[in-house]
This record gives C-alpha cells, sequence and structure tokens, in this order.
C-alpha cells in the first residue's frame, strides 16, 4: 500500500473537501481523486460518499482513519530519521583500533566528534590488526586504526591515511641502560625483555626488527596488554620497545634506538567503495582533516 495514497486520504478526510485537500497536499484535484480511487480500488471498498456539497466517510473509511493517520506519523518518523542519518545527525560509528595505536589522540578524536554529534552512538573495539581488517571486511567496523606491518590491506579495503610510529626503549630506574640516551640493538642480546603476545602487531614488528638486525632476545616475560608491560618494566623485570609516545608518558627511563629510530607504519582503513556510505564515518574523517 502506497503511503501517499493514505495521506491524501486523511487530508479528504480532515478537511472534508478534495479542493482543500488538493492544495494543502500540493498536488492538482484531478490528481488527489484518482489517488483515493487508486486506494478504494486497492482496498475493495468505498471510503467517501460524494455528494455536491460534502465528502463524508464511509463507515469502512471511519475504520481505517486512525490506521492511516498512525502509519502517516510512523512514515513522517521514519523520513526525518533517515535525514538525521543522513546528515550524521544520529545512526552509529563502530570504530577499531590497534592496542598500541597512538598516532591519534582517540579518546580526544571521539569526545570532540560526540560533542559535535552528540546522537550518534559509538563504540571501539581493540583487536589484532588481523581481527580488525576482518571486521572492517564484513562491516561490523565502519573504520578501524591498524598496523600495516602486521598485515598488507587486503582487497576491498582501502587506506585512508598513513602514520608513522616511532618506536623507544623504555627500562626501570635502576637498569644498567638508565643514563643512556642511545643504544645499538647488538647491545641488547642479552638485556632482559618484556614482549607482547606472539601475533599482535607491535610485537610482530618488534621481533622483525630484532631479527632483520640479526639480534636473539632474552624475552622473560609476555603480556597482552600494555599496563601490564609498563609495571613490569617499572619493577626492573625487564626493557621493553614500545611507541615514543608510550615511553614519554611513562615516565620510565626512555632510551633511543641506533641505527634508526624505528618507525612502524600505522593507517586508518575503511572499506573500498569510496566515499564512506556511512555519514557518520564521513563526518569522523573529516574531523581527522581527511578529505571528504
Amino acid at each position: 500500500m502506497d503511503p501517499r495514497k493514505l495521506e491524501h486520504f486523511v487530508a479528504v478526510a480532515e478537511s472534508g473537501s478534495f479542493t482543500r485537500a488538493a492544495a494543502e497536499s500540493r498536488i492538482s484535484q484531478s490528481g488527489l481523486s484518482a489517488s483515493i480511487r487508486a486506494l478504494e480500488d486497492e482496498l475493495g471498498f468505498l471510503l467517501f460518499e460524494r455528494t455536491t456539497r460534502h465528502v463524508l466517510l464511509t463507515s469502512a473509511g471511519a475504520a481505517l482513519l486512525p490506521h492511516a493517520r498512525r502509519i502517516r506519523l510512523e512514515v513522517a518518523a521514519a523520513r526525518a530519521t533517515a535525514a538525521a542519518v543522513r546528515s550524521a545527525d544520529s545512526g552509529s560509528l563502530a570504530l577499531g583500533a590497534v592496542q598500541t595505536f597512538t598516532a591519534v589522540d582517540l579518546p580526544a578524536a571521539i569526545a570532540g566528534f560526540h560533542a559535535a554529534h552528540p546522537a550518534v552512538e559509538v563504540t571501539l573495539r581493540e583487536a589484532p590488526t588481523l581481527d580488525l581488517m576482518a571486521d572492517v571486511m564484513a562491516g561490523r567496523l565502519d573504520l578501524a586504526f591498524v598496523a600495516l606491518d602486521a598485515a598488507p590491506v587486503p582487497a576491498g579495503l582501502s587506506t585512508l591515511v598513513d602514520y608513522a610510529e616511532t618506536l623507544s626503549l623504555i627500562v626501570g630506574d635502576d637498569h644498567p641502560l638508565a643514563g643512556r640516551d642511545e643504544v645499538r640493538l647488538d647491545e641488547l642480546a642479552r638485556v632482559r625483555f618484556v614482549d607482547f603476545q606472539a601475533g599482535l602487531g607491535l610485537q610482530t614488528f618488534v621481533e622483525s626488527l630484532f631479527d632483520n638486525a640479526g639480534v636473539g632476545r632474552n624475552i622473560t616475560f609476555r603480556t597482552s596488554e600494555m599496563d601490564q608491560a609498563l609495571a613490569l618494566v617499572r619493577h626492573g623485570l625487564g626493557a621493553a620497545v614500545v611507541p615514543a609516545p608510550i615511553a614519554q608518558r611513562s615516565g620510565l627511563p626512555c632510551i633511543a634506538l641506533a641505527p634508526g629510530p624505528p618507525a612502524r607504519t600505522l593507517a586508518l582503513i575503511g572499506r573500498a567503495a569510496l566515499p564512506l556510505t556511512n555519514p557518520a564515518a564521513r563526518a569522523f574523517t573529516a574531523m581527522l582533516g581527511l578529505p571528504a
């Protein structure tokens, strides 16, 4: 059933006149009459008693009127909702990020987006790069901040922007290296290390960094949480290679790695169809300074 025909029916019923209803609906009177006749043919009964002076509802028309009014309101609400989502004033935004992503201050970015678009429901998921890529591909995430060193961007996904993230070595205050400004990778062969669980993006990059330099590491602790890694280092249980912004915020002795400093490549990815189909995602990337 065409909602527009129901709107015409309600307009005639409430105005009691085809002429007034046509003017209010911004349609010709013949067009309005044709719409009502088509609705009556579809329903199989007359909706109005037509006289030379009045247009009166039949009993069937009177029974239909409250339902038609409700449908009209629901259609108007649906149109308003669709318009709001289309303009990023409503809807949802699902973001993903690797745990150690530091190129963008995500809490600040999300807070800024929420202030500008308070009706948009924003969610954030932390996971390894491969999991995030799969979620973007499947439509479970709109955008994800990933580490490209962990995996190349597969077909079906698009890189919106690249970021470089410098890495540093952190140690405890009483560590023998605590007073150094710089250290070569080959000096770290006998150093005890705190590292991340195998397969995580940062762990994969750091492992490749030392393997390519021909330096073996003595890994005595592994964790999946950055806070846990920092705590282990703070208690003197090992050194760790972490993103430089995290190293600087930790308050621990921060030592540059030579030659270098090494940097890994991070990226913001979305599905390959551009521009982004989710208006909230477009608004978020615009806030980050990316082209629409």
